[in-house]
C-alpha cells in the first residue's frame, strides 16, 4: 500500500513569521529611540532627519519583502499538495468515497458499506443528466461490505450506453430510521487535473477529487 501525503510551506511560513516579529520588534524599538531624540534635541542643532527618514524606508521595503515571500511560500504550498504532487497516482489502482461508476462494456459496479442491517434498500442508478434509470428495491440487507453490479440495462429493459453514473441509496432499518451507507469506487487512476482550483483523479470515465481517496495500491 502507498500512502500520499501531501507537503507545503509551512516551515517558510513560520521562518517568515519570525522574521517579521523580530522586524516588528525593531521597528518599535527604532520609532521609540526617535521619539526620544527628537525630544531631547539641541533647539540650536537640531537632528538631521535624512538618516532616520532612510532607514524608515529601509524597515518598510523589508515589510514589503516579507509580504512577497508570504506569497511565494503560499504558491509553493499549493504546488506541493496540488496537481504535480498528485501525479504519482497514474496508473496506481485507487479508492475513493464517491456514488459514481463507469459503465463499461455493460457493467457497472458499487461498492458501499450499511453501517447497520438494512430492512429495506432502494438502489437507484442516476444517469449524467439527473434522470433515474434504473431502480432495485432489495430487503433484509446485512450490515457491513455490500456490492451492486449493474447490467447497463433501464427499468424498461433498453441497453444504455457506457459511461458515468451515479447510484443513489435508501436504507431503513428495522425501526425504519434511515441510515448513510457508504460509498466507494476502486479503480485505476487514468489522470489527474485541476478543476477550478481543486485537484480531480479520473477513474474509469468518473472524476472525483483527490480528497475523496482513502488508499493507494500499485497493483491492480
Amino acid at each position: 500500500m502507498t500512502d500520499v501525503t501531501a507537503t507545503s510551506g509551512t516551515s517558510v511560513l513560520n521562518k517568515i513569521d519570525d522574521s517579521r516579529t523580530r522586524l516588528a520588534s525593531n521597528t518599535e524599538t527604532f520609532l521609540k529611540l526617535l521619539t526620544t531624540q527628537m525630544k531631547n534635541q539641541d533647539p540650536l542643532s537640531p537632528m538631521d532627519s535624512t538618516q532616520f527618514t532612510q532607514q524608515i524606508v529601509q524597515m518598510t521595503g523589508v515589510e514589503q519583502q516579507l509580504l512577497t515571500n508570504d506569497l511565494l511560500a503560499a504558491l509553493v504550498g499549493m504546488s506541493d499538495g496540488g496537481l504535480a504532487g498528485s501525479v504519482n497516482l497514474i496508473g496506481k489502482t485507487v479508492t475513493a468515497e464517491t456514488d459514481a461508476a463507469t459503465l463499461a462494456d455493460g457493467q457497472a459496479t458499487w461498492d458501499f458499506n450499511l453501517p447497520r442491517a438494512a430492512a429495506s434498500l432502494k438502489l437507484e442508478v442516476v444517469n449524467s443528466s439527473g434522470v433515474t434509470v434504473r431502480t432495485e428495491n432489495l430487503s433484509n440487507q446485512t450490515a457491513g461490505d455490500q456490492s451492486f453490479t449493474w447490467d447497463g440495462k433501464s427499468d424498461s429493459g433498453a441497453t444504455l450506453a457506457d459511461g458515468a453514473y451515479t447510484l443513489k441509496l435508501t436504507a431503513l432499518d428495522a425501526a425504519g430510521s434511515k441510515m448513510a451507507p457508504t460509498q466507494t469506487m476502486t479503480g485505476l487512476a487514468a489522470a489527474v487535473q485541476s478543476v477550478n482550483g481543486t485537484t480531480v483523479v479520473t477513474i474509469g470515465k468518473a472524476k472525483v477529487p483527490i480528497s475523496a481517496i482513502t488508499s493507494v495500491s500499485n497493483t491492480v
